[in-house]
């Protein structure tokens, strides 16, 4: 009886843990603030990629982004993973710039991470977590839908369950 009271906290710990960090479902609000909204300009940004250099959302302008704010540590962050490379190697020949931003992660953690898991997909760290403040974002993994004038044309708060579900929000980017 002992054990099993030891472990239910826990649990509950845990669980609070796992849904306060991490979304994955479509909760409105709750993981991104209402300083940012569909028909609004995209906040522009600076930030290094795992290379060192650096990557201006304004110098994108004339092409469509998908812009996804994720972490290493995020459980769904890491589900939806493979489907953003597929996105990846898909559409960039079609004009779709995918750029990925790394909440509050190091450079070693997170080149670390896309090491272990092969993935070749553009990677921008936000170790101060400024750009995040900007776009509003509260949980991850979220994703911004930005047309070719600079306009978020979709916010998709949680994980994508698979890559056709991303292929649908780029379909409205794209042409």
């Amino acid at each position: 009886m002992g054990r099993k009271i030891t472990i239910i906290p826990a649990m509950i710990v845990a669980g609070l843990m796992i849904a306060t960090g991490c979304q994955s479902s479509t909760e409105p609000v709750s993981a991104v603030s209402k300083a940012i909204a569909e028909g609004e300009p995209a906040p522009d940004f600076e930030l290094q990629d795992l290379d060192g250099e650096t990557v201006s959302l304004s110098d994108l302008r004339g092409r469509p982004v998908l812009l996804n704010f994720w972490a290493t540590w995020c459980y769904w962050c890491f589900v939806e993973m493979p489907y953003l490379e597929e996105v990846y190697e898909e559409w960039t020949s079609k004009g779709l710039m995918v750029l990925t931003i790394a909440k509050g992660e190091s450079l070693s953690t997170v080149k670390n991470y896309i090491q272990r898991y092969g993935l070749s997909l553009p990677v921008l760290l936000d170790t101060q977590e400024i750009v995040a403040n900007k776009y509003g974002v509260r949980g991850i993994p979220i994703t911004f839908f930005i047309d070719k004038d600079g306009i978020i044309q979709g916010i998709r708060i949680g994980a994508f369950p698979s890559k056709e579900a991303i292929d649908a929000y780029i379909e409205e980017i794209i042409s």
